[in-house]
């Protein structure tokens, strides 16, 4: 089983998570921030993963710290999972839709950090959630686990339904990208590692 688990404290926050890429896609998220409890709920149903997440952070002041937080742990725990990446299909993207919104997400295995974002978000907030939070999200996740990740946000108006895409495409690529391809017998690149 391919498991990474992470336990990070700081004076801001408090994140005891784990993700087995082999799993069935069930999630027992509790961030503190709702709306990312939704999210990375989808984010595993889409990857198939198991995922385990308790948060606490400072989120009287707000979820910043929280979210960043929980997307540098995820980050550590898919770049552990996922070990020296032999026999993995590397490469994983999905174009989803979500009623107006349609969300490209492509991404690689490559070890090297690198998060290009083109989405519009037009409202600074769903509900309670800071909408700016979705990148520092991304950012977080993309700098700790070694991923190169598009996102491009090709339609939508709606800003619930755009993120929603988003969290679904990443777990659309990330599942495909991180699946086992049996013709793969090592390390998919001609450099020999990622």
């Amino acid at each position: 089983m391919r498991v990474g688990e992470v336990k990070r404290s700081t004076s801001e926050t408090g994140i005891d998570l784990s993700i087995n890429l082999d799993g069935s896609g069930t999630s027992q998220v509790d961030s503190g921030v709702p709306f990312l409890n939704h999210m990375l709920d989808l984010l595993a149903r889409h990857a198939l993963v198991d995922l385990t997440l308790r948060a606490e952070g400072d989120t009287e002041v707000d979820d910043h710290h929280t979210v960043e937080d929980i997307g540098i742990c995820l980050g550590h725990s898919i770049k552990q999972a996922l070990g020296d990446k032999k026999g993995v299909a590397r490469y994983g993207h999905a174009v989803v839709p979500m009623d107006e919104a349609l969300v490209l997400v492509a991404i690689d295995l490559s070890g090297r950090s690198c998060l290009a974002y083109e989405v519009n978000l037009t409202s600074p907030r769903v509900g309670s959630f800071d909408t700016e939070l979705v990148e520092e999200f991304l950012r977080a996740l993309v700098t700790n686990s070694g991923l190169t990740m598009h996102v491009k946000m090709l339609a939508g108006k709606n800003v619930h339904h755009i993120i929603e895409a988003i969290f679904k495409g990443l777990g659309r690529a990330l599942r495909a990208a991180c699946a086992l391809d049996p013709r793969e017998t090592g390390i998919p690149s001609t450099k020999g590692m990622l």
